[in-house]
């Protein structure tokens, strides 16, 4: 996170476009994700991964969700085109 002009902190935050609500948590993904084909894949233990079945990709995360930086949230956004969009937040 970096410091802003203002005072406060900014961080990236990914957000679901079609609702326009940010992703605040790793079940609120899971929900969004499974509704656009993505299935849970577990070929890594220590990662949180998702795969489509019509497709090579593979979506791995942390499985804590407070390690959820931009290059994930970027990864997301690559493999799901025009259905996500990491944007900046300043928190006070």
């Amino acid at each position: 996170m970096m410091e802003s002009g203002g005072g406060g902190r900014r961080t990236k935050v990914l957000v679901h476009l079609p609702s326009g609500q940010a992703v605040t948590s790793y079940a609120a993904l899971e929900r969004i994700l499974f509704g656009l084909g993505w299935e849970r894949y577990y070929g890594e233990p220590e990662l949180l991964q998702f795969h489509k079945r019509s497709s090579i990709d593979l979506i791995s995360l942390p499985l804590d969700f407070q390690r959820f930086s931009s290059v994930y949230m970027y990864d997301i956004v690559v493999k799901n085109p025009n259905l996500f969009h990491v944007r900046d937040e300043y928190i006070h």
